[in-house]
């Protein structure tokens, strides 16, 4: 079992920037592809972003290049959601989630997720 819990969630204007982090337990964190989720109300779950389990391939949507980026230390068992420019339409539910030795852009590939932390932009 893995354990995932999000934190940095919270209120923010448009524009600004807000950083997630995602604690990982229970298994060797470098033997997962880790990738982070949002869920806006009334609208199905989407992917943000994938990191392989060292870093070396990393993938986005196309709605968040250039102003997101997703990143992982193994030695602290954390991967990251750094988020910049923030719009409106981003408020949602952001979730992370392991995948044991793969990463995918489909969720149903995803073996464990974390709780979500809730991120609002205030227009």
């Amino acid at each position: 079992q893995v354990q995932l819990v999000e934190s940095g969630g919270g209120l923010v204007q448009a524009g600004g920037s807000l950083r997630l982090s995602c604690a990982a337990s229970g298994r060797t964190f470098s033997d997962y592809g880790m990738g982070w989720f949002r869920q806006a109300p009334g609208k199905e779950r989407e992917i943000v972003a994938t990191i392989s389990r060292f870093g070396a391939t990393i993938r986005y949507a196309e709605s968040v290049k250039g102003r997101f980026t997703i990143s992982r230390d193994n030695a602290k068992n954390t991967a990251y959601l750094q988020m910049n420019s923030l719009k409106p339409e981003e408020t949602a539910v952001y979730y992370c989630a392991a995948n044991h030795l793969y990463t995918s852009l489909a969720r149903e590939a995803y073996d464990y997720w974390g709780q979500g932390t809730q991120v609002t932009v205030s227009s």
